[in-house]
């Protein structure tokens, strides 16, 4: 009995240690991804994606800085190159149920050339 206890507190312990680093590393990583569409980054947002693997629209609704997603975070730093890369690595159907759009027009970005690839990604071009 006391062997199942010293095993199971073992497993416990070993699955903390080795979950925590991976969850630190895509705080990180979201982290850095926040900087770089702020910065308006295109290829070093790019350089991340492809060092890591990953592609945009799996991880996309994961991504939040300052509460934001990645898009509306491009539209508020005035970032259109970032945001126009991001439109395209999305799907247009998911780009049109977003809601984006509508979010956009209402906060006063109608001017921006952002808004003109999302409404041409979402098939809704005016």
């Amino acid at each position: 009995m006391r062997l199942v206890h010293t095993l199971l507190c073992t497993a416990a312990l070993t699955a903390a240690v080795v979950m925590s680093p991976i969850a630190v590393a895509d705080q990180q990583l979201a982290a850095s991804m926040c900087d770089y569409v702020a910065a308006n980054d295109r290829n070093r947002l790019r350089k991340v994606l492809s060092d890591y693997r990953l592609r945009l629209r799996n991880i996309y609704d994961g991504v939040v800085c300052n509460g934001e997603p990645l898009i509306r975070h491009a539209f508020k730093s005035n970032a259109p190159d970032v945001g126009e890369f991001i439109v395209r690595q999305l799907p247009g159907s998911q780009v049109a149920e977003s809601g984006d759009i509508a979010w956009a027009e209402s906060n006063g970005f109608a001017d921006s050339p952002l808004l003109a690839a999302l409404k041409d990604r979402a098939g809704s071009s005016d």
